[in-house]
């Protein structure tokens, strides 16, 4: 199990993973953090107990801000979870330190910059991002058949 783990940790694509899994899973948690925090400042609550608990007005459903962060939060899920799993059977399969450090930071850069301008409401940005993250994610699909049809 050790040599398999300095193995790992040998491997610059391996490296390259973990930076972006940690940078990706950082991104997922700023957004539940600022959804709280969004929250709070509503003095909101969509659930009884939450209202009761911390004093806040009772709502059927989240205001627009609150709304926002959560789609947001939503949609960063969407995109992250399936490239991280990507991301892993890329490097398992042998994939390339290059083609990694290059997809992951394609992939990373847009998704921080997705998670920015959706919070801020910008378009055409927005769009041009999750289509950038949209397409590392796709050129990661293509090289793991690449690495797969290769053998």
């Amino acid at each position: 199990m050790e040599s398999a783990m300095n193995s790992l940790q040998s491997n610059p694509a391996f490296i390259a993973y973990a930076i972006a899994c940690l940078i990706l899973s950082t991104n997922l948690i700023f957004l539940w953090a600022f959804s709280g925090a969004t929250r709070g400042k509503t003095k909101t609550a969509i659930n009884p107990e939450d209202a009761a608990k911390f004093g806040g007005t009772l709502v059927e459903s989240d205001p627009p801000e609150v709304a926002r962060v959560l789609r947001a939060h939503t949609n960063a899920q969407a995109n992250i979870y399936p490239f991280l799993f990507l991301g892993l059977v890329f490097v398992l399969a042998g994939g390339s330190a290059c083609v990694a450090q290059i997809i992951f930071s394609i992939f990373v850069a847009a998704r921080l910059a997705h998670t920015f301008v959706y919070l801020k409401g910008k378009q055409p940005w927005r769009s041009i991002f999750f289509i950038i993250g949209g397409l590392a994610t796709i050129g990661l699909m293509l090289d793991i058949i690449w690495l797969l049809i290769r053998g």
